[in-house]
């Protein structure tokens, strides 16, 4: 749905190949309409796939898995090709959110990831966690490929930052600055201003803190939580507690968002602004990389994976709140990188710690910072030439 990243675009060694989104079939009862896309996928991805040049390796990430694990394995058999699978998660405990885990089209699901993920000649997995499960329960020996954040998930400078916020102010409201500019040379958004005749940038007194959360908005993510911890935020301005206004920007797309948008609408703050901007893929890093606070409440649904926008707010160096789950201390170390939090009360008085004094340097929010950027993280070609490349080269 959204345009891929510059790099992406521009590079001459990536080919893109667009398959056509089966759209518009309404007829029957679910079940039908499900088996039906099944097989329309299938054909798409096998004709799709037969015409490209003889791969050496087909790299497929799971999920989504069905029914493109099986074609995968159909096509190497053909090119006479290795298959890699890189496990994100399971695509059958994502489809138990909606369906419950006794469905039988979950159960089919289970049984086909297990069958034809042993058929794969290697397997990448995202935490040691999921390598484990693999193994215990599907007989599948994987290495551990942890995310990375790619190159350009990076702290944004100034005067980035004031051209991202200008050009968000022409259509997001919280990003307009708040009062009237004293000076007629400046050029102001809510978070910084730039004098017009030297070009220099600074950030504006006052401003309002920046809290980033990007969703799927999908069911495994509840983000009444992250709303009503905000409500919990105001009250305690109400009561006098010396905290900075907030404007709270929550990125993506998907199923769920509508309804979120109307529970955001019955909302009247006078301390906090959310908007839900779509962001242009070389935007978000940059906005990621400018704000002070990231959010996240992704729980896994098997327990087993990472959230990989963490992994983008700690390559910007964003200290995180995110919420708990089984494997996630893989990630986010508390009270070292961020905070984990159990439920709204939690995240509201995490929220409350971390900006009493904002925009002071000082304090958890600054030590947290502080911790991301001495980590010196790997990137994502470092990690991939260290973890794959010595598995690929085995079989030379």
């Amino acid at each position: 749905e959204s345009r891929p990243h510059g790099d992406v675009l521009r590079s001459g060694r990536i080919r893109l190949v667009p398959v056509a989104e089966l759209r518009g079939l309404r007829v029957g009862p679910k079940l039908f309409q499900y088996v039906i896309k099944v097989v329309v996928q299938t054909l798409q991805l096998l004709y799709t796939m037969l015409k490209i040049d003889q791969p050496s390796y087909i790299l497929l990430q799971n999920p989504p898995g069905l029914p493109s694990i099986a074609v995968a394995w159909v096509v190497c058999l053909f090119w006479r090709s290795k298959l890699i699978i890189d496990w994100h998660n399971y695509g059958y405990t994502i489809m138990s959110l909606s369906h419950g885990r006794n469905h039988p089209l979950v159960q089919i699901a289970k049984w086909y990831e297990k069958l034809f993920g042993r058929l794969s000649d290697y397997n990448l997995c995202v935490t040691n966690a999921m390598k484990e499960d693999l193994w215990v329960n599907c007989n599948i020996k994987a290495v551990t490929l942890y995310d990375k954040p790619a190159s350009y998930f990076k702290e944004t400078p100034l005067e980035l930052q004031h051209q991202l916020y200008m050009k968000l102010a022409k259509d997001y409201e919280p990003f307009k600055p708040r009062t009237e500019s004293v000076s007629s040379n400046a050029e102001r958004s809510a978070f910084t201003e730039m004098d017009e005749k030297t070009g220099q940038v600074r950030k504006t007194r006052g401003r309002p803190a920046l809290l980033i959360s990007s969703t799927s908005w999908t069911e495994d993510e509840d983000f009444s939580v992250l709303l009503k911890a905000l409500e919990d935020y105001e009250r305690y301005i109400h009561e006098g507690v010396e905290l900075p206004p907030l404007v709270c920007v929550i990125t993506g797309k998907g199923p769920l968002k509508d309804y979120y948008n109307g529970l955001i609408n019955e909302l009247h703050f006078k301390h906090i602004q959310i908007c839900t901007p779509w962001l242009e893929a070389e935007d978000y890093p940059l906005l990621l990389g400018s704000a002070d606070l990231g959010v996240c409440l992704h729980k896994s649904s098997s327990g087993l994976d990472l959230p990989m926008k963490v992994v983008d707010m700690f390559g910007c160096c964003l200290p995180v709140c995110a919420i708990y789950f089984e494997c996630l201390h893989e990630l986010v170390k508390h009270n070292e990188n961020g905070l984990i939090f159990r439920d709204s009360n939690e995240l509201a008085e995490q929220l409350k710690m971390l900006f009493l004094g904002f925009p002071a340097l000082e304090g958890k929010l600054h030590n947290f910072r502080k911790n991301l950027r001495a980590s010196r993280q790997l990137r994502w070609d470092e990690s991939w030439d260290q973890t794959v490349l010595p598995l690929l080269g085995q079989s030379e």
